[in-house]
């Protein structure tokens, strides 16, 4: 796909949703710049205090900043789940893509061995790659993108063979062209709308799997923190109804939300 082609894409995303992915994808590389605290600080002797001047989300159970923790933990859980998502749609785009295009016995392998991964609940498979190899951030990110290329691989496997029967593909084919530049050039920009909506999809059950499993303890683990620990150590403070609880909560929400309509709005069908 050309330069031009990405650009003309871009433009046609309506502009309060390609703000909203500038804004997160920015806040994510120079949100913890703009902390006004090390991130494990206790910087106040109050705990779960009110929002004020000097703590504009107030502090959490130990008296940390919250607005520092969760410029942090939103980094942390936007990178992560993005780079899994990167990688499971990427494998799943194009596995789904050859076996479209090789059908057979490839077509069978891949889709059978899809079939059996994507059987399994996403919960238990993380939380077994965990309990085998640790919850470092290359084993949840790599846990995470193992899970979800199943459900990408038959969605680009849909949309594929549904464009592989067009005839500017047949024609690429009597033409003697190879695997690779039919795909690549022929079929791929016939189906990046609703790719690019799955991986909308792809990133949200990412982002709700990570912080499912902060929220248990066994994601992210201390120094680092992501929305879903936020959420889960600051629990007492529904009590008080301190923001140190509410404010992770609500941009979980908020991330996911704001990037599936904006993914979404972008959807085109297939040709």
């Amino acid at each position: 796909m050309t330069v031009a082609s990405l650009t003309r894409r871009w433009a046609a995303i309506p502009r309060i949703p390609g703000a909203l992915i500038l804004f997160w994808l920015l806040l994510a590389v120079i949100g913890p710049l703009l902390a006004p605290f090390a991130p494990g600080e206790v910087v106040s002797r109050t705990v779960f205090a009110p929002i004020s001047a000097h703590h504009i989300l107030g502090t959490d159970y130990l008296g940390r900043d919250v607005l520092t923790r969760l410029l942090c933990g939103t980094s942390s859980t936007v990178l992560l789940c993005a780079a899994a998502t990167l990688l499971a749609c990427t494998g799943g785009v194009f596995l789904g893509m050859i076996a479209a295009l090789k059908q057979g016995v490839t077509d069978t392998l891949l889709s059978r061995f899809m079939d059996g991964v994507i059987s399994i609940p996403s919960l238990l498979s993380a939380l077994v790659a965990v309990a085998a190899f640790g919850s470092s951030v290359p084993v949840l990110v790599l846990a995470m993108s193992l899970i979800y290329m199943p459900g990408s691989y038959r969605t680009s496997r849909m949309l594929a063979l549904s464009v592989a029967r067009r005839d500017f593909v047949l024609a690429a084919r009597m033409r003697g062209e190879k695997a690779g530049y039919i795909v690549l050039r022929e079929i791929l920009p016939n189906m990046t709308g609703p790719v690019m909506a799955d991986v909308g999809l792809r990133f949200i059950y990412s982002v709700r799997l990570l912080s499912n499993l902060s929220f248990l303890g066994v994601g992210l683990q201390p120094p680092m923190t992501d929305l879903g620990s936020l959420t889960r150590e600051n629990l007492l403070g529904l009590v008080y109804g301190a923001p140190a609880v509410i404010a992770p909560a609500l941009t979980i929400a908020v991330l996911t939300v704001g990037l599936n309509l904006a993914l979404d709005s972008n959807r085109r069908e297939p040709g």
